[in-house]
């Protein structure tokens, strides 16, 4: 990659890779940033950070000095309009910059650097099976000392001096360790596993970690990115406060730069403006029909001071038109009539007030609100396309809000999830306002003192966060190294914890979750290589069903374990007794013969028995619960005995 850097009062171009800090380099649309840089010039300047933020909206760039909020002892990275970072993309006009951090020093850097640094543990089986492999050792030892004591005792000391006596009790130790252990076991499970990780891949749950499918069965804790996995990573028009919304939506389309591609169906473009040119799509105002009939012929470009834009057109008839779109209250300012339906009348201060309120209605819902207004020029274009000279005495037109909507189909697996004793946690880098209206939405959380921001998780403490953790459903502008604080929290106290996410700032918490969740439609490279599970729909429901998926086939292996161990037991039961008497009823090859084929074929007929009923109705396992818990030991006792007495 190459940047436009200025050394020694010269314009060149050099690899990114030669960067310095204190280089000054100029960035405009298109350029991705080479590095982390303070800003010194800003013109209309926007960047995608959403591989630093996993927020899809561009982030309004200026120069200017930045204050700490009250009590604030660090900016959040989201926030921070005088900088852009390594790894963002400029969308929209340019800039110039000074390079702060190069390399592993900038934010991506650090991020990487996490991600090198965590490790993974074992998962809640192979501990389970680790206890079960120390458990049968211990036991084929007693076993075989057993045996011997039994033929000390039998024969005494002049056994060891009898060869044969000393082979024939040397094989039937052989034959009890060789029955006491299952060797299909391992070969059982692995079978298992792999048709787990077929079935989830139906259900677009992609297994990238054969032993992560069993963990999802005893996931406690899911958190949860909440743009693009809660939500449909779109932002959408959903509100409307105006008396003629075919010249509201109108205006908003023509003062916009997004496109609607009419073969796809969808509009192209920065995320705000494609919501508004689809809003106009829908009543049939697309932008190729409005670029026909009302070309542009001029526009004053939005500016971050301004907070507005406005374009003028020619109709067919000849008039030229001015439309505006930008904040309520720098639009309204600007207004001295007003559109109703009866027509346009002036703009009273009554009427002013009850704009003002519609406009608080609607952040109130954490909406993004934009509004319309327009200007009739007559036959004649403006001498001057200066701002100042076309933003006054405008026509105020209406109001839209807009949000990135829920997936339908999340909110009922939230409920889903909680009735199955899963715990659902938001963590975003957007605006606390916007993640609470969308918990509360989703029943994440029921009001906003279960939420806090990243800035606020600063000043909690290790020990005060591990008390308090359970309370707190929403995290909000967040950077990656709360994530990763939040994942190793919930672990620290013993919970089986889940993390989804897209961007590279999720990577670090995705790698040091017990399960790490990607997207497998947004998710970035980076992300998808550390994860246990890509989701190929980037569907929160999809988690649930792997879910459900990981919980059947864990009560399968243990189906499988309990087989294998009471055949085992029996086994084991009846070699030592027949060996009391003298009598030799099977040799080790018999019970090799007998483990690996006769018992291993019924065992894997058990591996594809479907969820057992209200499977997703009872709480998730203890991870610390061996394979015997629930009373599986005694049930191997009980008909391993049967068995053998059978037998």
């Amino acid at each position: 990659a190459q940047s436009k850097v200025i050394r020694d009062g010269r314009l060149e171009t050099i690899a990114s890779t030669e960067l310095v800090v204190g280089d000054i380099i100029l960035l405009e649309a298109g350029d991705s940033v080479p590095a982390d840089c303070r800003i010194l010039e800003s013109a209309s300047m926007k960047v995608e950070e959403s591989a630093l933020t996993g927020e899809s909206v561009p982030v309004e760039k200026h120069a200017e000095a930045l204050s700490l909020a009250e009590g604030a002892d660090d900016i959040p990275l989201g926030d921070r309009k005088n900088m852009c970072y390594s790894g963002s993309i400029v969308v929209y006009g340019r800039g110039r910059a000074v390079v702060v951090a190069t390399g592993m020093d900038t934010e991506m850097g650090k991020i990487a650097d996490a991600i090198s640094q965590a490790e993974e543990g074992q998962t809640p089986l192979q501990i389970a099976l680790d206890k079960l492999s120390h458990t049968l050792t211990i036991l084929v030892v007693v076993i075989s000392l057993l045996v011997f004591a039994t033929g000390f005792i039998k024969h005494g000391a002049e056994m060891f001096g009898n060869f044969d006596l000393v082979l024939s009790t040397f094989m039937v130790a052989v034959s009890l360790a060789v029955a006491a252990i299952p060797e299909g076991l391992v070969a059982v499970v692995t079978i298992v596993l792999s048709m787990g990780v077929t079935r989830m891949s139906e259900r677009h749950a992609i297994v990238r970690r054969l032993t992560a499918v069993e963990t999802l069965g005893c996931t406690q804790v899911i958190c949860s990115d909440k743009t693009g996995t809660l939500t449909q990573n779109k932002m959408t028009v959903v509100r409307h406060e105006t008396e003629n919304l075919d010249a509201h939506v109108r205006t908003m389309a023509l003062c916009s730069d997004a496109t609607w591609d009419d073969a796809e169906q969808v509009a192209k473009g920065e995320p705000t403006e494609a919501a508004l040119v689809a809003d106009a799509a829908k009543l049939g105002y697309t932008t190729s029909d409005l670029a026909s009939s009302r070309p542009r012929i001029g526009e004053a470009p939005f500016d971050s001071s301004r907070k507005m834009m406005s374009v003028v057109v020619r109709t067919r008839s000849g008039k030229v038109v001015q439309h505006t779109k930008g904040a309520p209250d720098e639009v309204l300012a600007r207004c001295t009539k007003i559109m109703t339906s009866d027509g346009i009348i002036d703009l009273t201060d009554e009427a002013r007030s009850e704009i003002l309120a519609q406009n608080k209605s609607i952040a109130d819902q954490a909406l993004r609100v934009m509004a319309s207004a327009r200007r009739d020029w007559g036959t004649e274009a403006p001498l001057s396309y200066d701002p100042a000279n076309l933003e006054h005495d405008m026509v105020f037109v209406g109001l839209s809000g807009m949000i990135d909507p829920v997936r339908p189909e999340v909110k009922g697996a939230v409920a889903e999830a909680h009735e199955a004793g899963m715990r659902t946690v938001m963590i975003t880098g957007d605006h606390i306002d916007t993640a609470v209206a969308i918990a509360i939405e989703l029943g994440i959380i029921a009001d906003r003192s279960q939420a806090i921001t990243g800035a606020q998780l600063d000043k909690i403490s290790d020990e005060e966060f591990e008390q308090r953790i359970e309370t707190i459903g929403v995290y909000a502008r967040v950077q990656p190294e709360h994530k990763v604080r939040i994942v190793d929290t919930w672990r620290k106290k013993g919970m089986v914890t889940a993390m989804t996410g897209d961007g590279v700032n999720d990577a670090p918490s995705i790698k040091r979750a017990d399960i790490g969740i990607g997207m497998g439609i947004t998710g970035t490279d980076v992300t998808k290589g550390v994860a246990d599970m890509v989701l190929a729909d980037d569907n929160f429901a999809t988690i649930i069903s792997a879910c459900e998926e990981g919980r059947r086939i864990y009560d399968n292996i243990r189906k499988c374990i309990q087989f294998l161990l009471s055949s085992n037991l029996a086994e084991v039961i009846s070699v030592f007794i027949a060996s009391l008497v003298g009598f030799t009823i099977l040799q080790p090859t018999h019970l090799l013969w007998i483990n690996l084929i006769t018992d291993s074929l019924p065992a894997l007929a058990m591996a594809t028995e479907k969820a057992e009923p209200g499977i997703m109705k009872r709480k998730p396992r203890n991870p610390k619960d061996g394979i015997f818990a629930g009373g599986v030991g005694f049930d191997c006792l009980v008909q391993g005995s049967i068995i053998a007495l059978l037998t």
